[in-house]
Parts: C-alpha cells; structure tokens; sequence
C-alpha cells in the first residue's frame, strides 16, 4: 500500500450534468462524496441538462468557465464540511468523453501563475478560444466523418488504424468542424484538451497530456503505436499536433498539484496527479470487473419511483438524440403486433421504456461477441442502480444476477482508486494487487422464473424492429 488509513485519495467526474468527488482513506473506505449541479448551482450559464442544445437540434455544447466555476464551487464546499486536504496523497479524474477545450494562446501563461486569492474561474474566464465546448451529444459533423473516411482510404482503413469508422460525436471531427466554421477561433487556439485533459491541467497549473484511453475515442490516435495517426491529423485541420500534445499512459503521474491549490485549499505540495481518463474508463476501474461481468453504468434516471409489475408485450425504442449505436434518433412505439402507434398508457410507457432499453444493450453486446456464461454478473451503477424494480427487469432481460457498490458514483470512485494505483504502478503492482482489499458489489437482484423464457423471444423481435428503424432512417436518407 503506498499510504496508510490516514492518507485518502481523491477522484473527480466532470459528467454532462455535474462534477462530483470521491475520497478514499488507505483503506479504500470512502470518507467523502460532494457534488455541483450544473443546471441549478449555476444557473448563470443556463444549461439544461448541463448543455445548451442549439436551433439545428444537432449541435451540442456547455461552456467550458461553466466547469471552472464548477471546481471552485466544489472545493469551497469541501472545505465549508472541514474536508483535510493535506491527508490527500494523489487526485485523479474523468470527463465526459468525446468533449473538447480550444485553449486560447497565452492560456498557458494563465495557468502557470494561479493567483490563489481569487477563485480559478474569475482567472481563466478569458482563457477559450471557443467559449462553448463541442460535447459527446453533437452530433453535427456527418461532412467532416465522411472527408476523414475518404482522406484515409475508408471506413476500414480508419477503424483499422484508430478503432472505429468515422462518429459524429469523435473529437476529431469536432475539431475539423470548428477549423472550418470557426477559422478565426481555431487560429487562436494555442491547445486543445479532451475534457479529462482539461480537468487535469486545472489541477496541474499546465497544459496536461491526453491518456490512451480516452484519446482512442477521438478517429486521431494510432491504437497500435499509441501515438497520433499523421493522416487522420492532416484530414482534421493543420498543426494539430501541436495543439493536442503528447499522449499518455492512464497510469501516468503527471506532476504535483499546483501551488494554487497547497496555498488555497492546503494540499500538500507532493500531492500527485494521475492521468484523467473518460468517464466509462472510469466507471469501469470503479467497478472492478472480472471475466464474464458486464457493466451497465448511468443507464437510467427517472425522477418518479417506478413500481413495475407484469411484463408487457409492447416494444419501445427511445433515443433523444442520436446514437452511435443504433445511428438514429427517435421515439418509436409498437404494439404487440408490430404495427406503430403513437403513445401507451402511462404504465405501460415506463414498461416499454426500461425494457427497451435493456433489451438494446443486451441486443448490442451480443453483436459485439458477448455472451452471458456460468457465473456471469450484470454490474449497475448511475442513478437507478438503487431503484430495485428497474434492477430486477435489468436481471431479467440479461438472464443474471445484478450486483451494485455502495457509491453511485462509479467513475469518481473508480479514479479515487486510481490515484492510488497511480503511485503503485511504477513498481509494477496491477490494479487488481492494488486494490485486493477494496469493498465488493453486493448482491441486488437475480432473475425472476420464467425470465430467460419471455426475453429471449422478445429480445429477438426488438433486434428485428430496430433494424427495420434503422433501414427506414437510411432509405429516408437517401431520398433527401
């Protein structure tokens, strides 16, 4: 263990609606959980959900001083609970992924010399280039994938190279965008940072590097090499390079905390920052896997105690916006014989609803090479994970038992584990060794009898209906 009990570690979340935290003793017992609301703590910005949804219902963005201001809220209630910054050995985070920061030039000079007297967002308010970040919701940039895919000889050749074909939400399609509309904004651009990035160079008073992780989901790294692709760079926008920097391990110790926060707040000056990551990277280091799990993280909010009761025999498909996986967006409702209708009644909504939704990520992991196996757990986590009865459809619909941890905060706990890992891994300890003593999910819910015999046929006619949506969305393409 590379701290005692007296030491704790810290793990931040930078998520679409709020930045929350997580604090770990030595003993990997959480000691501290906080949280801002973005939407009702700040409301100055005037977000819903987080984010500004913009005329063309396509174009997504928050307001990267939205999440500075964020962090001084957040710290200053710390400190208001009598929080001991000086126990905190290592922080690490994560952030929404598929998001970007265009760091304006002079940024940097801005963040080496923190006055900490005044709070960090009165300081940075004038340090974007682009005041509003592109987030993982746009989805506006179907010219910019498709020059990217011809640029490096098609779809394959671009998955082969960075993963995956062209996406709408992937960073470097974001940034071709806004080298394109925006050319006065982009020449002013001294660094671009993923929103973990960006969190971490908050923390560092410097630019941070992108780790592995997160900056594979931007159709720009190389994940063979682990380092930029030169042809994707060149399909995006100029000079790329050096405006994204170099790339990083996850378990990478990029430095100290800056002076800021030891003189403001009281961190000790040998307090570490580890890599951030995205925020299912995280999650899933918080959830702590093993072969044959499958995790489901955030996958449902609802603001009303849902009671469900008999299965139905509706399907419903429901996308707010547009999805990677399937690729369109909608509500669309069927009735026991497939035929379309326009609403349920209100119970019956919720139903088709939750099933829906399972039955999607079932039907998608599935077509990924999954399979449920003897000893397979179904781990949830995100705001219903403490709602039983959405558990136990969950259990039902993926024919396993459903285990959760204590804190919803998955990815925050995660990254506390993290920042503990972080000082470990240079000795060659695993993250498994690491963290041998930590709590484990406790067991929620298994599948009702007669489960397996209702979801598998009903599994089936979902997939069907979802590719019949998805054909009629593509021909509806075409004829525009």
């Amino acid at each position: 263990m590379a701290a005692g009990a007296d030491s704790c570690f810290l793990g931040f979340d930078f998520s679409t609606q709020q930045l929350k935290v997580v604090a770990v003793d030595g003993n990997l017992e959480v000691i501290h959980q906080n949280s801002v609301q973005f939407d009702s703590e700040l409301p100055e910005f005037r977000t819903h959900g987080g984010v500004h949804i913009h005329a063309d219902k396509l174009t997504v963005t928050s307001p990267a001083l939205m999440w500075v201001k964020a962090l001084d809220v957040l710290l200053e209630k710390m400190r208001n609970t009598g929080f001991d910054f000086s126990r905190v050995k290592a922080i690490s985070g994560s952030g929404q992924q598929h998001g970007s920061v265009f760091w304006r030039k002079g940024a940097r000079r801005t963040l080496n010399q923190l006055d900490p007297q005044k709070h960090l967002h009165h300081q940075l308010q004038e340090c974007f280039a682009v005041r509003d970040s592109p987030v993982w919701m746009d989805s506006s940039t179907s010219d910019q994938c498709q020059c990217l895919e011809t640029a490096v000889g098609g779809a394959q050749r671009l998955a082969d190279i960075t993963g995956s074909r062209a996406y709408e939400r992937f960073t470097g399609n974001q940034i071709a965008k806004i080298y394109h509309s925006k050319p006065k904004e982009f020449s002013e651009t001294e660094r671009i940072s993923l929103i973990s990035s960006f969190a971490s160079s908050l923390f560092l008073g410097d630019y941070a590097a992108i780790d592995y992780s997160d900056g594979s989901g931007m159709n720009l790294m190389d994940i063979f090499e682990k380092q930029w692709s030169r042809v994707c760079l060149d399909a995006a926008a100029p000079q790329l390079a050096e405006r994204l920097g170099d790339l990083t391990p996850s378990t990478a110790v990029l430095g100290c905390v800056s002076l800021y926060y030891t003189e403001r707040y009281g961190f000790a000056e040998s307090c570490n920052v580890v890599a951030f990551t995205g925020d299912n990277p995280g999650s899933l280091a918080g959830m702590r896997l093993r072969e044959g799990d499958l995790a489901v993280s955030d996958f449902l909010i609802l603001s009303e105690c849902v009671c469900v009761c008999a299965r139905v025999s509706v399907s419903g498909v429901y996308f707010d916006v547009m999805e990677i996986t399937p690729p369109f967006a909608g509500v669309h409702r069927f009735n026991a014989e497939g035929q379309r209708v326009a609403s349920f009644e209100h119970e019956m909504e919720i139903r088709a609803l939750i099933e829906g939704q399972f039955l999607a990520k079932r039907v998608h992991a599935e077509k990924l090479g999954y399979k449920i196996i003897a000893g397979t757990r179904v781990l949830a986590t995100g705001g219903a994970s403490s709602n039983k009865d959405i558990l136990q459809v969950l259990s039902d619909v993926f024919s396993a038992p459903v285990y959760t941890i204590d804190v919803t905060n998955s990815a925050c706990l995660g990254c506390a584990y993290r920042a503990l890992h972080g000082l470990e891994a240079d000795a060659g300890a695993s993250f498994t060794e690491t963290l041998r003593n930590a709590p484990e999910p406790q067991l929620a819910v298994r599948p009702a009898p007669g489960a397996q015999e209702v979801y598998t046929p009903l599994m089936l006619r979902y997939a069907a209906l979802e590719d019949q949506l998805l054909k009629d969305h593509q021909k509806s393409l075409h004829l525009l």
